[in-house]
């Protein structure tokens, strides 16, 4: 009689295990199994524990009887009428009477379905792995004193199969949602950089837009002002010497503004491209410092920066105009070098400069700077600023992914 009644428990044992394998999620491993584990514990509801990988919830699944514990989302272990077996203070949990037994009712404890359902009888051992507790299994039974040590270790061996897959199903799960978690991040990251690209593309439309509006209506009064001053300095009655620095003052002012609206409408970038438009600016912005630099450009892209999409093209030659602004407004150099490079999919660009350079690069701020990052993040260009390596001075550093042979698309 013994032997067959251990025969018996190994063919529920082998029928569980046979049971267990293709099944791919929590639900449909107790589903599966909850008949053969009622052959070796009679139950009235079953139910698994599993503790999240945080440590600090829990989440139910059942079968038989449905209660609240499985509706709810994952729940703080502190509130589990068996926090006591999940946290490990206690090897099992056997109760003849779990409606009154103080053990499962406490303060915030939810075990109000103990007591809807009248679930007396109630053993609880742990699912162990590698030593770990990652949660619980449950069996309940409406009639009072129900279990005996015997069912507490006829539990355990079922645990002993059920552990391993239950880990496994533990860290798929949490794998699956921890990209998925990753995933929403980067879209809405990508969104929000994609909304401030389109929102750069129409405040730079603006930007060339008044430009323009500068241009052809301010500039034009101003010039047509400078002109009739000109004209009032040759009559006998008006002291030319009074008129001079007005003029003076009106000359200078339209040379500013003609600097702004060449800024906000950068036409040789528009016409030439972006390497002959930084070369263009680095020229003229030596120029117009008055201060003896030496100052190179070296393309070594080979005409590959003209696939460049519009808005990019522009953010990229803004970084460098920033960067060059920079360079010969605060660095006192002697030399401003500005290097183009590409391979098969990477632009590279450095702006350098033998200056009295920075104390800490990584701790630069300041609304040119910012602007330069700012930028660079905006088109998905990587963008460092450091120490001139070979020199006392500032090197200034962009890479960008660009498409070969086709344009960026936005």
């Amino acid at each position: 009689m013994l032997n067959s009644t251990r025969s018996s428990l190994f063919d529920h044992y082998l029928g569980i295990s046979r049971l267990l394998a293709g099944q791919l999620d929590f639900n449909s491993i107790i589903q599966a199994v909850a008949v053969e584990i009622g052959h070796i514990i009679p139950h009235d509801h079953l139910d698994v524990c599993i503790k999240m990988i945080d440590g600090k919830y829990h989440i139910a699944y059942e079968s038989g009887l449905e209660t609240a514990w499985s509706r709810q989302p994952p729940a703080l272990l502190t509130g589990s009428p068996i926090r006591s077996l999940l946290s490990g203070e206690v090897d099992y949990l056997l109760s003849g009477d779990a409606c009154s037994d103080p053990r499962f009712h406490f303060d915030g404890a939810f075990s109000s379905p103990i007591i809807a359902l009248s679930l007396k009888s109630r053993l609880h051992v742990p699912l162990r792995v590698q030593g770990d507790i990652i949660g619980a299994l449950s069996c309940s039974s409406r009639q009072p004193d129900h279990y005996t040590m015997a069912d507490v270790e006829n539990a355990r061996s079922i645990t002993d199969l059920l552990a391993p897959y239950f880990f496994a199903l533990r860290a798929a799960d949490q794998a699956k949602r921890s990209a998925v978690v990753e995933t929403e991040a980067r879209a809405r990251e990508e969104g929000l950089r994609l909304g401030a690209l389109k929102l750069t593309e129409a405040l730079e439309a603006e930007r060339q837009r008044i430009g323009m509006d500068l241009h052809d209506q301010t500039l034009a009064d101003l010039t047509r002002l400078a002109r009739r001053m000109e004209r009032l300095t040759h009559l006998p009655d008006v002291s030319g010497e009074a008129l001079e620095p007005l003029v003076r003052g009106l000359q200078h002012c339209m040379h500013d503004l003609r600097q702004i609206i060449e800024e906000a409408k950068p036409s040789v970038l528009q016409l030439f491209g972006v390497a002959q438009a930084i070369e263009n600016h680095l020229e003229r912005s030596v120029h117009d410092s008055g201060l003896p630099i030496n100052w190179r450009m070296i393309d070594e892209c080979g005409g590959k920066l003209e696939a460049l999409e519009e808005t990019v093209a522009i953010a990229l030659f803004r970084i460098v105009q920033e960067a060059i602004n920079n360079a010969i407004r605060h660095g006192q150099p002697t030399n401003v070098v500005v290097q183009l490079q590409c391979d098969e999919n990477e632009l590279y660009v450095t702006v350098t400069d033998d200056g009295v350079g920075i104390d800490n690069p990584r701790e630069q701020v300041g609304h040119g700077i910012d602007n330069m990052r700012t930028r660079a993040r905006l088109i998905g260009a990587r963008f460092d600023m450091g120490r001139n390596p070979k020199h006392s001075g500032t090197c200034i550093g962009l890479s960008l992914h660009i498409a070969p042979c086709s344009k960026t698309t936005i």
